[in-house]
Parts: structure tokens; C-alpha cells; sequence
């Protein structure tokens, strides 16, 4: 059955002037709940890149503080429009949009944009060739949205989709998530290597590893002490990372909400969710996510999302 075309002419207009601002980009609790949760890594990647500056500086004719400053000050090239592009095709697989998405993109996102009172032409529009329907906030300027969206969603529907991402954006959420991840890498990628050398650890022979492991384990210890068990925390932060995402994507929803979009993004929820519920195997049922699934989970589930704007939707009648 082909699809029906959207309606072009269904998003209501705001009566009156509107006050533009640049960008209105602050950081909510959520933005910097994410930023706190990640100070952990942060220091371990510091003390990494730190070791790996002193080393290269012997080694070569940079000397380590310059190596060293120019990793800390790296994270200002996430809100920088050339970065942002190679961030958008490269990293996200985003592309540009063709002249006739673009028309209509635009036109949404102004509407959108004029409600909150924020220049709608400081931020980068992309389109991810995908047949679900989804949006994308990242970086400091990058506003992503499916092909599958643009195609079969109303007007009023993509912008309640365009008005959750841009409330991403004003609270802080986007680029809080991207300089956590960038200025977290060189931890992870140590512990990656830590799991390696565990890996072939079991190679050695039996005295050796031993040897080994005892001495891995008195560091640990005493690291463990030094730090009153903190150097633990970080095995607790993907949960807590997780739920404060959870919340983060509520509190864009309270954005859109607030722009006048609740019912369309409600209907967009459940447009997804009957889409994804005929996509199983008929007959079979969905089976209950495990617990530690759920807690790792990023987003909330749809029943929750449609409880919190329904709750929007009353307080305001």
C-alpha cells in the first residue's frame, strides 16, 4: 500500500512577534548530571594522555606540554563548523539534504525555531537515509532527521519530531553527550587494552601469570585505598549515564511540549510503536527485556514518554 503524502499546510502559525535569540544555549541538569558522571573518566583519561605526552615528548622533538594542551583544547573543535561536517558524514552518516527536502526542512524548522525564539540558521540540517522514523541532536550546530520522517510525517508531526531535537540543543544535551564521549576515548581505549593484555595473560605459563596478576592486584589495591574506592565508580557509571539520558530525552520532550507540539509528538510515538509491534514475527511475542537491559537502556519506553506529555497536555488545560 503506497504511502499517503504528507500534509504540507497543517502546522499552525504563531500569532504575534517573536524575539530571536542567537542560539539560547545553556546546559540543564541533565547536561551537566552527564558531564559530572564522566569526571571520572575524564581523570583517568587525563593521567593516560599524560603518561603518553611524556613519552612521546622524550621521544620526539615536541615537548610534552604542548602535546598535552593540545588534547584538553580539542574538545573546542566539536563546535567547530568544519569538525561538525566531518562529524556529520564521517561519525553520524549524515547527508545534505536534496532541494526539495531541504524546502521542506526548512520551512518546519523556521516555524519550529521561531516558537522558541532561536536562530534557526545557526544550526546545520542533515538528513540519515533510514526507513524508521527518528531524528538526531549532536555537536553544537547539527540537527539530523530520517528520510523515512520527512517523507511520511505531517508538517505539524516532524516539527514536534524538529522541536524535541532542538530542545536538545537549548538545554545542552548535545554537546555535553559529544565532549563526555571525546574527552572520555583515551580511557576507554586503555581499558580495551587492559582487557587485551588479560586476554594473553592466559597464554603465559601458569607461574608467570601469577606473578603477574599478584602484582596487578597489590596496584589495585592500593589504588582502591588511596582513592577511599572511588577508582571503582566508573563500573557504576553506564547506569547512571543511562538514566540520566532517559531523562534528558523527557526533558526535550517537555521542549516540544512547551512549543505547542505535545499531541503531534504523542501521535508520532504511537505511529512508531504500531510500526515496530507489525514488524515482529507473527505470532511470536515480544519477550521481557531483562533488568540490566532496561537500566542500560538510553531512552525511555514509549509508554512512559506518552505518560509525561499527556501529563503536559492536562496541566495546561
Amino acid at each position: 500500500m503506497p504511502e499517503s503524502p504528507p500534509d504540507h499546510d497543517d502546522l499552525p502559525r504563531r500569532p504575534g512577534r517573536v524575539h530571536i535569540a542567537a542560539r539560547r544555549r545553556g546546559a540543564d541538569i541533565t547536561a551537566l548530571g552527564s558531564l559530572a558522571l564522566h569526571l571520572p573518566h575524564v581523570a583517568a583519561s587525563l593521567a593516560v594522555v599524560f603518561v603518553l605526552s611524556c613519552a612521546l615528548g622524550r621521544l620526539g622533538p615536541l615537548p610534552w606540554p604542548l602535546l598535552f594542551g593540545c588534547w584538553v583544547l580539542s574538545g573546542a573543535l566539536v563546535f567547530h563548523r568544519p569538525c561538525e561536517r566531518l562529524l556529520a558524514r564521517r561519525l553520524f552518516g549524515l547527508r545534505y539534504p536534496t532541494p526539495e527536502e531541504d524546502g521542506r526542512l526548512r520551512r518546519t524548522w523556521r516555524e519550529v525555531t521561531a516558537r522558541a525564539g532561536v536562530d534557526g540558521s545557526a544550526y546545520q540540517l542533515w538528513i540519515e537515509d533510514s526507513d524508521g522514523i527518528n531524528a538526531m541532536a549532536a555537536a553544537g550546530h547539527i540537527v539530523g532527521v530520517t528520510s523515512h520522517s520527512l517523507r511520511t510525517l505531517t508538517s505539524a508531526q516532524l516539527g514536534g519530531v524538529l522541536a524535541h531535537e532542538l530542545g536538545h540543543h537549548t538545554r545542552g544535551h548535545a554537546w555535553a553527550s559529544l565532549l563526555s564521549l571525546w574527552y572520555a576515548l583515551p580511557a576507554r581505549l586503555a581499558w580495551r587494552l587492559l582487557r587485551l593484555l588479560a586476554t594473553l595473560l592466559r597464554r603465559l605459563p601458569t607461574g608467570a601469570a601469577a606473578v603477574v596478576i599478584g602484582v596487578a592486584g597489590a596496584v589495585l589495591a592500593a589504588l582502591a585505598t588511596a582513592t577511599y574506592g572511588l577508582i571503582f565508580l566508573p563500573l557504576a557509571t553506564p547506569y547512571l549515564v543511562a538514566a540520566v539520558s532517559r531523562r534528558s530525552e523527557l526533558r526535550a520532550d517537555e521542549h516540544a511540549a512547551g512549543l505547542g507540539f505535545a499531541p503531534q509528538l504523542m501521535a508520532v510515538l504511537h505511529q512508531e510503536h504500531e510500526r515496530e509491534v507489525t514488524a515482529t514475527v507473527p505470532g511470536r511475542s515480544f519477550a521481557k527485556e531483562g533488568m540490566i537491559a532496561r537500566l542500560l537502556d538510553s531512552h525511555p519506553d514509549v509508554h512512559t514518554r506518552l505518560h509525561h506529555l499527556q501529563t503536559h497536555l492536562e496541566r495546561r488545560r
